[in-house]
């Protein structure tokens, strides 16, 4: 093999004969405007749904909160009336057991008063 000959089998690699000499590289592939546009949209569009449901789900605990504490105010408001009406009851039977009621002369009246 000749000197020539070697230099053309080395230039081989770096690009043949009619060929050019910048080597080709693959290009990354680029979204444009228009698929970053739809790809934003739909990214507001599912984080929106996902607050949504996340409202409903409070909304609806909500409502069994205001239920639950109605109900507590009603029970409420029945333990009370309960109470006076226990009490009530309960003084008219201490007042006739005590011994100060017990030692009360009952009186009838003696004379009328006329005009």
């Amino acid at each position: 093999m000749t000197y020539s000959s070697s230099l053309a089998t080395n230039r081989t690699r770096y690009g043949g004969r009619n060929q050019n000499s910048v080597s080709f590289r693959a290009q990354t592939r680029v979204l444009g405007p228009v698929s970053n546009t739809i790809i934003l949209i739909v990214l507001a569009c599912l984080l929106g749904l996902l607050y949504l449901t996340q409202v409903t789900k409070t909304n609806a605990y909500g409502y069994q909160i205001n239920g639950l504490q109605q109900q507590q105010t009603k029970l409420q408001t029945q333990h009370d009336d309960l109470e006076v009406a226990s009490a009530r009851l309960q003084a008219l039977s201490r007042t006739q057991d005590s011994t100060v009621a017990k030692g009360l002369v009952s009186v009838a009246p003696t004379a009328t008063v006329q005009n």
